[in-house]
């Protein structure tokens, strides 16, 4: 490309064949009415429908288009990092593929980062065709982490945002695993503003974000920006040290007394000690989560495997052609470093 661009779209793809081809063609609706130079960095995060295809067929028509391969499925917050290691423009905006975030707010994203603000996040105003418990599920992550979690991260809001290239390149040189995109980007700092809209129904396909992986994000966001599960196990443990000590007279007076109440029997030692060992089960789970954070970092493995990359190299094209690249990378030093 022989422009650099000056906007970005980063959109992670997994098993969304039917939405592509629309994707492209409002995104670019939007991109060509801005008059500046723009490219899609597109994600393949392992998908195993025709979306490979899809996009084989986009770089070949339009040179603006590059797709990322992954050699296998590395998961959404992965992908979204690929892209924006591969995004060359100086206004970066991240974006779903299933369509549900309008490409046409990408105006207003733009005219924000024009007033000067370098992360502009885009807040759920409604959320148009999810279930009754998605949508509370939802608002109850969102509340959840903003309590609990050590930076101030909007609530209402997913990954769908402009990213100056400043925040950018800081995003870029942090590599930790188990990531949560929006809270590094509230994290970093920086002038940041939002605006409103209304997310839509999916265009076509199935969500691709089921409960397991929900709970599993979950995870991830509390335990990357919050020690707070570890500091319940103390006040829960001061709780019971507390009824314990409160117990042990009330329990020598009633006998002394020479009271009915009676105390033998194996039954109510053994709910104590379930009661006990579930909340010892819980909190031990809690620190696994943590050592398992620390697991993933001391291993230093890269954050994604690149296949190849497809992509217009037009000077060893024809003439009036463009030539598709299946250019081999190492993975390693991408998926690490960002560089290649």
């Amino acid at each position: 490309m022989s422009t650099r661009p000056v906007i970005s779209v980063v959109a992670p793809v997994y098993n969304e064949e039917p939405i592509i081809d629309e994707l492209h063609r409002r995104l670019a609706a939007v991109l060509d009415s801005t008059g500046e130079p723009w490219e899609l960095v597109m994600v393949n995060d392992g998908s195993y429908d025709g979306s490979a295809e899809k996009m084989r067929a986009l770089v070949e028509r339009d040179p603006r288009v590059r797709v990322v391969n992954f050699a296998r499925n590395f998961g959404h917050q992965n992908a979204v990092t690929a892209g924006l290691d591969h995004a060359r423009g100086d206004a970066v905006v991240i974006i779903d593929a299933d369509l549900q975030d309008p490409p046409e707010v990408i105006l207003q994203l733009l005219e924000k980062w024009r007033e000067g603000y370098q992360v502009v996040y885009a807040v759920r105003s409604e959320r148009r065709g999810e279930s009754w418990f998605k949508k509370f599920t939802a608002k109850l992550f969102y509340r959840l982490i903003y309590r609990i979690t050590d930076v101030n991260i909007p609530v209402d809001t997913g990954d769908f945002r402009l990213l100056d290239r400043q925040v950018v390149d800081a995003l870029n040189a942090m590599r930790e695993h188990n990531r949560f995109i929006r809270g590094l980007t509230s994290w970093i700092g920086f002038r940041q503003t939002g605006i409103t809209y209304v997310r839509q129904e999916r265009f076509a396909g199935q969500t691709k974000y089921p409960l397991r992986k929900m709970i599993r994000f979950a995870l991830d966001a509390i335990t990357g920006f919050s020690y707070f599960p570890l500091q319940v196990a103390i006040y829960a443990s001061l709780i019971l040290a507390l009824l314990a000590v409160l117990a042990i007279p009330v329990v020598a007076l009633l006998r002394l007394s020479g009271s009915n109440i009676q105390f033998e029997g194996q039954a109510t030692t053994l709910v104590v000690l379930l009661l006990v060992s579930s909340f010892q089960m819980f909190f031990f789970f809690i620190l696994g989560q943590y050592v398992a954070r620390i697991y993933d970092e001391v291993r230093q493995r890269p954050l994604y495997v690149v296949a190849d990359i497809w992509e217009c190299q037009p000077d060893s094209a024809g003439p009036g052609g463009t030539e598709q690249i299946g250019q081999k990378v190492d993975s390693a030093e991408v998926g690490e470093t960002g560089e290649k």
